[in-house]
């Protein structure tokens, strides 16, 4: 079982949950030195991510982001921390969103 396990639901479809996926990889590189790889699919994608001492997946679909990471011995004494930064981020990346999608119909 992961140590961090995270679901957001969301009414953005895989296109724009796509694009959020992809920044929030991004960020995890730049911000974390994290190592993320990203992968495509018909109905789902995933992002991989890893570094010393933290493993996992971000599954994105149309209707929901979940997030499962795998702490090490010494990153485990922060999950609180962790988890808590990472909830925050993708709250607040999927309310930037969500905020700007009926602002794009607005405009069409």
């Amino acid at each position: 079982m992961p140590d961090i396990h995270i679901l957001r639901a969301h009414a953005l479809g895989l296109p724009a949950a796509r694009k959020l996926a992809f920044q929030w990889a991004e960020q995890a590189e730049e911000k974390f030195d994290m190592a993320c790889t990203y992968e495509e699919g018909d109905t789902s994608d995933l992002v991989s991510f890893t570094r010393s001492g933290v493993n996992g997946t971000l599954k994105v679909t149309k209707d929901q982001l979940e997030l499962d990471a795998k702490l090490g011995f010494l990153l485990g004494a922060f999950k609180d921390k962790i988890e808590g930064e990472i909830v925050k981020n993708l709250d607040t990346m999927l309310a930037k969103k969500t905020a700007a999608k009926p602002a794009a119909k607005k405009k069409a």
